[in-house]
């Protein structure tokens, strides 16, 4: 059995003799010294410089492992090559909770780091279809609606952005119901599942799209969220949306100045097909609104907008109700993960006009223009039952293009805890 190096912690400062290191070693036992200020990501980086250094089994032993810091440290320990390797501490049901999370993260950061080629619009729906039944058995049931099926259904989003692949797009509509056959749905969850996101005939040039198998990354997002809350007990009705394509440039694809009619009337001309989480996401949301579920939730790796604004270490956050972004802040605080509201007006809606449609996607210009991350907040409202109450997360933080002090190239699963919690609540 191999043997795993001991990963403690402490308040003293580290021996003279390691200079100004904040990780010591003695025998098979590395000590992160704790300094004053924010412990979760000094614990997160010490676990980077300890796998970056060779070490991929450990153990966490001591006293001061609280649930928060072993989780930090699972996140910077986690690499895209593999699941860490760590043996937890504390109690029985620390140890379960730990267990449920790292499981539930690995599914998300193996899904998002998968290949484009090996991860199809219809296999991520499967997937994520089956690994929710896997947890919950009999109480989830989903059907997956794809191709020319999606015309049928009036879900013109996804299907306009996916018909330029030969692989069909597709949407998964799931349903987890521990309750009565006719309860009420509580919460209903959509995703952005963009396989592979070329930026169509507005192409990416290379560097940026190298990355974009991470373009279903709140896709991913919201399963492992539901896998999670599911595993923690989750006794309420949930509905879930994937809305899942390739956007990949053909004869068949998309165009500038198309004009979608979507399932409710709105009316939008495309001004920039790389500006395609916005209508795909727009039939989820609007399928969300269908189920009368009183909280909708959606998350996408949605706009470089979001990402500076608030930097690869937050997700943004968007309501048109402050005290939805007040509990989605006080649920991120609590699992250790981080959130920032930004703007979102009812003027928002009207800031990508058209001449010819009621909006455009986005700004015929660079970026979208200012604002961008609102705007795109903005359009999405356009979709959402005004009965409901409206959470949009911008997962500025799913993904690290180079990994960085904190986080491992790739998939980050930054804020699957935040929805669990939101869906526990």
């Amino acid at each position: 059995m191999t043997e795993l190096m001991q990963v403690t912690l402490s308040h003293e400062a580290v021996p003279a003799h390691w200079g100004r290191a904040d990780v010591s070693f003695q025998a098979d036992t590395a000590t992160i010294h704790l300094l004053s200020g924010d412990t979760l990501l000094q614990v997160q980086q010490a676990a980077r410089k300890l796998e970056s250094q060779g070490v991929n089994q450990v153990a966490l032993t001591g006293q001061l492992w609280t649930l928060d810091l072993q989780w930090a440290f699972a996140q910077g320990f986690a690499t895209a090559a593999a699941a860490p390797v760590i043996q937890w501490t504390g109690d029985e049901a620390t140890q379960a909770q730990l267990t449920s999370r790292l499981e539930s993260a690995t599914f998300a950061r193996q899904l998002i780091n998968e290949t484009p080629e090996n991860l199809s619009p219809v296999a991520l729906a499967t997937q994520a279809a089956k690994w929710l039944s896997d947890i919950g058995g009999d109480k989830v049931s989903y059907r997956i609606i794809e191709g020319e099926e999606l015309l049928e259904k009036k879900w013109i989003g996804i299907h306009a952005v996916g018909r330029g692949s030969e692989r069909p797009p597709a949407l998964l509509e799931l349903d987890f119901n521990p309750l009565a056959a006719d309860a009420d749905v509580s919460v209903a969850l959509v995703g952005k599942g963009i396989t592979f996101d070329s930026g169509g005939y507005s192409i990416k040039a290379s560097e940026g799209m190298l990355g974009m198998k991470c373009d279903m990354g709140g896709a991913a997002t919201v399963t492992a969220a539901l896998g999670l809350a599911i595993k923690s007990g989750l006794n309420k009705r949930v509905k879930l949306f994937l809305c899942c394509a390739e956007n990949l440039i053909s004869g068949h694809a998309y165009k500038l100045g198309d004009i979608l009619k979507y399932k409710n009337g709105v009316t939008v001309e495309v001004v920039n097909t790389d500006a395609e989480g916005r209508l795909v996401l727009a039939d989820g949301l609007q399928a969300a609104s269908e189920t009368g579920a009183p909280l909708i939730i959606d998350a996408a790796t949605l706009t470089g907008a979001a990402v500076m604004a608030v930097g690869t270490n937050y997700n943004a956050i968007f309501s048109p109700k402050a005290e939805v972004l007040a509990l989605a802040q006080q649920k991120a605080l609590a699992v250790g993960e981080r959130v920032w509201p930004l703007p979102l007006d009812p003027w928002h809606k009207d800031n990508c006009p058209s001449p010819y449609a009621d909006t455009a996607n986005s700004r015929p210009m660079k970026g979208g223009g200012a604002g961008g991350a609102s705007n795109a907040a903005g359009f999405l409202w356009r979709f959402v039952s005004p009965e409901a109450d409206w959470l949009h997360i911008d997962l500025a933080s799913a993904f690290s293009d180079s990994g960085d002090h904190l986080w491992s190239a790739g998939a980050t699963t930054h804020g699957v805890l935040t929805i669990a919690g939101l869906l526990e609540d």
